[in-house]
């Protein structure tokens, strides 16, 4: 079993991570290895996605081929969120261009008796492999994340049965019936923590926790229905690993999420990153947070959409460049290598 060792102290992207002086900003990009990238749609005309996210060599050629083309500072292991409910046998299938579907949707204190709960170690050993395999051919050039979706985004997909624009299903289940909807959010929360302490223990340095659909909670249900469990997940990783706690549309929810826990706060573009940090206090980190469309533009406007961050991070310890979400599919590979090169560069100053 590998372990991230000493050696994890020594990145830049782990120093960030922990608040630590660094020489320049380093930046990863959510979604670095996907369809935007000639390589990875060569290897998904051979394989599904969820065949890919199976084949671990496969899915770590593509993180590590990634890392290598763009320069990163970090290595996220190729994945997804929602992997965690293959062992609760609710059917989940990804269909090309509608995204992941759920089969058997909860909606009931039935539903959740209803469900199968397996070893993510058993189920989900594919990903423990694909990290060990990431750890390896790494050989040390930068660090790993492993990452999982937080207990609200998991189980909206589950209730929903995919995604949603309004969460009304979601919500009817949270407000009718508060007790199942705790239930159903501790057999997440305890599954989520499981899969990634197993990711720990493959050899990733660091875990996101991503709630991408927080944002359509009011402070107050967050508060009620979300905050204690991603906590609870949090509370239960390993000892010593940074944690990075990302949301989409969570600027009101920003102080909620620190309370929820992690060593970096995650921002979308929806938020000045110098206000949101301020609000959330110097004493954790933040990772963000250009818009993924200004990929499309050109050369000149990301440069100074760049040097914007970077100003609002004020050069203080613990700034982690990232998009506000993930690449989009159709963006110009050329400018993502230019903006990986720009934030070395202008950081480095």
């Amino acid at each position: 079993m590998p372990s991230a060792g000493n050696v994890a102290t020594e990145y830049l992207f782990i120093k960030a991570c922990r608040r630590e002086p660094v020489p320049r900003t380093p930046i990863w990009l959510m979604r670095q290895a996907g369809r935007y990238l000639p390589e990875y749609r060569s290897l998904r005309d051979r394989f599904s996605f969820l065949d890919l996210c199976r084949n671990s060599d496969a899915a770590a050629k593509v993180t590590v081929n990634t890392v290598r083309r763009l320069n990163v500072d970090a290595a996220i292991v190729f994945a997804d969120i929602l992997l965690p409910l293959l062992p609760m046998g609710l059917g989940l299938t990804y269909e090309k261009g509608d995204g992941p579907r759920v089969a058997r949707t909860v909606r009931s204190a039935a539903d959740v008796d209803a469900l199968h709960h397996v070893s993510v170690h058993e189920s989900l050993s594919f990903v423990a492999q694909t990290v060990r395999l990431v750890h390896r051919e790494l050989h040390g050039e930068v660090p790993v994340i492993g990452f999982a979706g937080a207990p609200f985004t998991v189980a909206s997909y589950v209730i929903e049965g995919g995604g949603s624009r309004n969460y009304v299903a979601t919500k009817s289940l949270m407000y009718r019936d508060s007790a199942t909807w705790h239930r159903f959010m501790d057999i997440i929360a305890r599954t989520t923590a499981e899969y990634l302490n197993m990711q720990i223990d493959a050899g990733a340095h660091v875990v996101q926790l991503f709630d991408s659909w927080a944002g359509a909670l009011s402070p107050q249900d967050y508060r009620r229905f979300a905050l204690p469990h991603s906590r609870a997940v949090i509370d239960a990783l390993r000892p010593g690993t940074p944690v990075i706690h990302f949301g989409t549309m969570t600027g009101s929810l920003l102080p909620d999420m620190r309370a929820a826990g992690g060593d970096v706060i995650g921002l979308d573009w929806r938020v000045d990153l110098d206000e949101a940090w301020s609000r959330l206090g110097y004493g954790v980190g933040v990772q963000g947070n250009l818009d993924p469309a200004l990929l499309f533009a050109d050369r000149q406007t990301i440069d100074d959409a760049v040097r914007d961050i970077l100003r609002g991070a004020g050069g203080r310890p613990g700034h982690i460049f990232n998009l506000g979400h993930g690449i989009l599919p159709e963006t110009p590979v050329d400018n993502v290598l230019h903006l990986v090169e720009a934030v070395h560069e202008f950081s480095a100053r």
